[in-house]
């Protein structure tokens, strides 16, 4: 079995545990205070992330820890008794809600004679399943790649063995595992070199998108947070919307016509979750693109869930990675998604909150309740720096009135005069009145020309 097979699918048994380990010193346990997230919550979450996977979940458990172990991360009190409960409930997979060394990883497996994956991987395992674009399978291949170099000390019998070889394989004396690194690197190599391909003709998308410069609005947000369900209330369209944990991986984009005329390009990413390796927000920052490409960035959160408060964090760190301010006022929403599932003391206290906030705005995505006000806050923001104009329109400008209809915003339009004259308004950024006089000298006013 390679490396890059090694994954959820080889269990002999369908059956997994959920594990916790509820750090109580060190700088994990201090992480964990300051984000003020409960155990119970995060264990909630890896339970949620498992089922992403349809995986049999037959005991999850919080586990305090104390003083973690270099070598098994838990005591050995508790790896007996966590073996005991891998036996009883014959699990063929142990799920730890936490980074795991490769060291321990195979000493827990060892002892638990059970497949051990920690929570990068298991995030590894629902974005392998849920790829389905090419450029999102090559991410995911890279990202799983780079784990299990670090990985390659674990479950493997016959790495200690050396083997002969010529110069030209990797010379005598080369161990299993130091050609076993060198497979996965060139692959790694490979992957990097097709994935800055479909990078490239991403940009060439762009720069088309560039000349019928609609703004682009992207979702973004903790996963589950009701981001595809918002997309297509908003788009009437027919995305993935599940309540599921990582139910969309690969970005949606579709285009929307506002109330008031202006098109935009809404974007649908990937979710953010808490503890996502910086090699992992790394691999997928082709798919996030379109974040650092939007005018406007709507940061939808489930303001009913018990952690908002957390994921909100959790996000903010996210885009920090991607250069995104998450304070930008002018750029970012912030949408309190989920407000039928509140009470009426809960939506008090939400109004409370947003009250008199331009940069906050309540909705829920599965009723429609608030939709109305949030296009016309979209709006107002993705138009706030264009100027409308009115343009006059004679009967031989029948070639600039439909380069106008499909470059630039129409917001109305007169029928034609009785000598065949035609005034449209537009709304137009600098920039468009520059492309504008420059293919049609004369056209706009005077006080727009160059």
């Amino acid at each position: 079995m390679t490396p890059v097979d090694d994954r959820v699918a080889a269990t002999e048994s369908g059956r997994a545990i959920v594990l916790h380990p509820w750090i109580k010193s060190g700088p994990v346990a201090a992480a964990a205070r300051h984000t003020q997230r409960a155990p119970e919550d995060r264990l909630e979450e890896a339970v949620g992330l498992a089922a992403a996977i349809h995986l049999d979940i037959s005991q999850a458990i919080v586990v305090p820890v104390a003083d973690p172990k270099p070598g098994t991360l838990f005591g050995q009190g508790k790896v007996d008794e966590i073996k005991h409960m891998v036996e009883l409930e014959e699990a063929g997979l142990v799920i730890i809600d936490g980074q795991v060394t490769p060291i321990q990883q195979r000493n827990l497996e060892r002892a638990w004679k059970a497949k051990v994956l920690d929570r990068t991987g298991l995030i590894l395992e629902i974005f392998g399943e849920r790829a389905a674009t090419r450029e999102g399978s090559l991410q995911v291949e890279l990202a799983h790649l780079m784990y299990q170099k670090s990985r390659l000390v674990r479950s493997w019998t016959h790495l200690e063995r050396q083997r002969g070889g010529l110069g030209f394989v990797g010379g005598p004396g080369e161990t299993q595992i130091e050609a076993d690194r060198r497979h996965i690197q060139d692959r790694i190599t490979k992957l990097e070199n097709q994935l800055e391909r479909v990078t490239r003709t991403r940009e060439l998308h762009r720069k088309t998108r560039r000349r019928v410069p609609y703004p682009v609005v992207a979702l973004v947000g903790y996963t589950n947070a009701g981001k595809s369900t918002l997309f297509n209330r908003l788009t009437a369209s027919g995305v993935l919307a599940e309540d599921m944990l990582f139910a969309t991986l690969d970005p949606t984009m579709r285009a929307l016509d506002m109330p008031g005329g202006q098109r935009v390009i809404l974007s649908d990413t990937v979710g953010f979750i808490s503890d996502l390796p910086t090699s992992l927000v790394a691999a997928f920052r082709a798919t996030l693109e379109e974040v650092l490409e939007a005018e406007l960035i709507l940061h939808v959160r489930d303001i009913s869930h018990p952690d908002t408060a957390a994921q909100r964090q959790d996000v903010h760190e996210v885009l920090r990675e991607l250069g995104v301010d998450p304070q930008d006022t002018e750029r970012v929403i912030e949408v309190a998604n989920k407000i039928d599932q509140l009470d009426g003391p809960g939506r008090a206290v939400l109004a409370d909150t947003i009250e008199g906030d331009p940069n906050q705005i309540a909705v829920s995505a599965i009723t429609g309740e608030g939709i109305d006000p949030l296009n016309a806050l979209i709006e107002a923001r993705v138009t706030a720096h264009l100027t409308e104009i009115d343009v006059l329109l004679g009967p031989g400008d029948a070639a600039a009135r439909a380069w106008l209809h499909e470059n630039c915003t129409v917001t109305g339009e007169d029928d034609p005069d009785d000598q065949g004259n035609v005034r449209i308004l537009i709304k137009v950024s600098s920039a468009d009145t520059g492309r504008i006089n420059k293919r049609f000298p004369g056209l706009l006013p005077e006080a727009l020309g160059l």
